[in-house]
């Protein structure tokens, strides 16, 4: 299909069953400021949705094309979400073991009891670096890692949970590089995107860099409860989440060649749309897709069910809600543009900062991708990745539930 929307052009293929879904794409460019985007939809194994539109680059106006590549940024934890259940499928971690039975420098100053589940469920007590970080520190993989391994925990881990945008990744990818040997980025292309021709990165090739759309960033959002205090309070340690990390949100940084080419496990992911919905089908069905099977069937409860929420998450003080790696609805709409994530109640992934968002639906049979170069304001989802959702889930003939997530 090919549709223009106020001067934009749309391309790519949408089955008639979700025209709904192509609508509310074209509307996303002639009514809510996106630049450029792409959202691919699986149902049943099969690819029912595949749109792209607008410019990777505002100033070239190179358009974007079915293999444009985006930043994901924490869109990227469901890919390693991924690759730790891997790792527990086959035995090599165990989630109730101690991270410093992998890791034993991790296990000094009050962290000899964190568990690997209560890593993988940002119950940790380490969702910001306290030690202040040098320029460009998510570069050195051996500097933050060494630092979260020195550091003491806020809180007793395993008693409340806190959003750990950043260290989260870290945290796993070590523990990835400490029982496989390969680096996250490594073993995220040998073991999920090369088996199942997705294409997702995190670290990508300098030869892939012309594919990549160029970020560009609203500004936050004054009403969010996580800016608002901020504001109140500038030496709340939560404010390390975005300042304490060496820079890295940086235009300059983001869009620069050293970023992409380094391994940011839970904030630097690059991939399409596409490549991050094929990465979550095999999640929506029983673990496989098209006669290659990444999980047994088994496994698939241990993603969705919840291992904490709360009403009030101690880092981005909105309710948040989180399985072992993967997150599940936030929020509610009535907290305002960027407050809100709404899946279906079974539905487990993770959004990015801006609005991405990759998630999988066993209850559908359905899996989602959507990214984009225009990164809104907020903590979560902003009103053009919603509503893609919502008119997924409207068409699939699922309504809003009373908890903040669609149900049939």
């Amino acid at each position: 299909m090919s549709r223009a929307s106020a001067g934009v052009r749309v391309d790519g293929y949408c089955h008639s069953r979700f025209e709904a879904v192509a609508e509310e794409f074209s509307k996303n460019f002639a009514e809510h400021g996106e630049i450029g985007a792409a959202v691919s939809i699986y149902l049943e194994g099969e690819c029912v949705v595949d749109l792209w539109g607008g410019v990777a680059d505002q100033v070239s106006a190179r358009p974007w094309t079915r293999d444009t590549l985006a930043v994901a940024f924490s869109s990227t934890k469901g890919l390693v979400a991924i690759c730790m259940h891997l790792l527990i499928q086959r035995g090599l971690l165990d989630l109730d073991a101690p991270v410093g039975r992998y890791w034993p420098e991790f296990a000094c100053n009050g962290k000899e009891g964190i568990t690997v589940a209560m890593v993988l469920a940002h119950q940790a007590g380490l969702p910001v670096w306290q030690q202040t970080l040098p320029a460009g520190a998510l570069l050195d993989w051996d500097l933050v890692t060494g630092q979260i391994a020195a550091e003491q925990p806020l809180w007793e881990p395993g008693t409340q949970h806190g959003y750990h945008a950043v260290t989260i990744g870290y945290l796993e990818g070590e523990l990835v590089r400490r029982v496989t040997g390969k680096s996250i980025g490594e073993y995220l292309r040998a073991e999920v995107a090369v088996p199942l021709a997705a294409d997702i990165w995190i670290g990508c090739p300098r030869e892939e860099h012309h594919r990549i759309a160029t970020s560009y960033f609203a500004d936050p959002n004054p009403q969010s409860p996580f800016f608002a205090k901020l504001a109140r309070e500038p030496d709340w340690v939560g404010a390390k989440l975005i300042n304490n990390i060496g820079g890295d949100l940086a235009p300059a940084s983001i869009n620069g060649a050293a970023r992409r080419s380094a391994e940011i496990p839970a904030a630097g992911g690059i991939v399409t749309a596409h490549g991050l919905a094929r990465a979550y089908a095999p999640l929506s069905l029983d673990g496989s897709i098209d006669g290659i099977r990444l999980f047994d069937e088994d496994m698939l409860p241990l993603m969705r069910t919840t291992r904490s929420a709360s009403s009030m998450d101690t880092m981005l003080r909105i309710p948040t809600t989180f399985t072992l790696g993967f997150s599940k609805s936030w929020g509610a709409y009535a907290l305002g543009e960027g407050e809100h994530v709404i899946l279906g109640e079974n539905a487990f992934g993770t959004p990015g900062f801006g609005g991405s968002i990759g998630f999988a639906d066993g209850d559908a049979r359905l899996a989602f991708g959507y990214v984009m170069n225009f990164h809104g304001p907020g903590v979560g989802l902003n009103r053009r990745g919603q509503s893609l959702i919502d008119a997924t889930y409207r068409t699939l003939g699922f309504r809003p539930g009373r908890t903040n997530a669609w149900v049939r």
